[in-house]
């Protein structure tokens, strides 16, 4: 068994990443596995050596320990590049200039029904997807937002469901074999961003090959990631990786029963820490 946490260094962390953590290293200990610490810091502009080191700090002071030094996601951009051209090649992305005011719009126009959200927010309506997949051998356009064309990549698939195993019993989250039907991937997801202008790989391709690279078996995480898992097993298989076993676990909320964020400063653990709270009373607060 081999587990993974992965925040971003771009604040502090909050309960819900305590959570999360413990949660991702006693699994993996109790399985006789191993924990591994990933730096999510694609997003160079919001990053900073110190959130990173402090936060490795307050995992320490949890009791959690991993293998150095630490994947981080900085140093492996070759890795996502290699992939994007895997999927350019295959004819599945294509490049996208709207902006979310333009998606906003697009999707106010009248229509039949309320526009759906999907993981990523609204359902992109295809304004910039190609009529017809390009053919032969063509450069991928850099430095330019690329989107996945959902149905081209379903039809790859030849039509067979998105499935994966789901041990999580959170609210919301279906436990058992999930399964997806291309129907369901197309008008309920729609054609997500995979690489982003300003940083490169997207978040759901990145953390798709970071899982394949680390050989994850099991991914444990919010449940408020349980509907984008379906990308990752598209992607999975589109670039013939294996797929994890997924546990997506309940999210720490605050009195108001709000998901917990890293502005969330007054939930921070360092704060907890420096009034001389326990690691051991930190984990009673939680439930664990």
């Amino acid at each position: 068994m081999r587990t993974r946490f992965a925040p971003s260094p771009t604040g502090p962390l909050h309960l819900g990443h305590a959570y999360s953590a413990l949660l991702n290293h006693d699994k993996a200990r109790a399985g006789g596995g191993s924990f591994l610490l990933r730096i999510d810091d694609l997003d160079q502009s919001r990053s900073r050596p110190e959130w990173e080191a402090q936060l490795k700090d307050d995992l320490h002071w949890l009791g959690l320990d991993w293998p150095e030094p630490c994947w981080r996601e900085s140093e492996h951009l070759a890795e996502y590049d290699a992939a994007l051209d895997r999927l350019w090649a295959m004819g599945l992305l294509y490049p996208c200039s709207c902006s979310r005011r333009d998606i906003r719009e697009a999707l106010s126009a009248p229509q039949e029904g309320a526009p759906l959200t999907g993981p990523d927010g609204l359902v992109y309506p295809g304004t910039c997807r190609p009529l017809a997949a390009a053919e032969g051998p063509r450069p991928r356009p850099r430095d330019t937002t690329l989107r996945l064309d959902m149905a081209r990549a379903c039809a790859r698939l030849a039509g067979a469901p998105i499935a994966f195993l789901e041990t999580g019993t959170a609210p919301g989250v279906t436990t058992g074999t999930e399964l997806s039907e291309p129907a369901e991937m197309i008008q309920g997801i729609g054609d997500v961003v995979l690489a982003r202008k300003d940083m490169g790989a997207a978040y759901h391709l990145a953390v798709v090959v970071d899982d394949a690279a680390q050989a994850i078996t099991h991914v444990v995480r919010g449940a408020d990631l349980f509907e984008a898992t379906r990308i990752h097993v598209l992607l999975q298989n589109l670039l013939g990786l294996s797929t994890p076993i997924y546990h997506h676990h309940d999210l720490i909320r605050d009195d108001n029963g709000k998901r917990l964020a890293k502005r969330d400063d007054a939930r921070a653990i360092a704060l907890y820490r420096s009034e001389g709270l326990t690691p051991s009373a930190l984990r009673a607060m939680i439930g664990l």
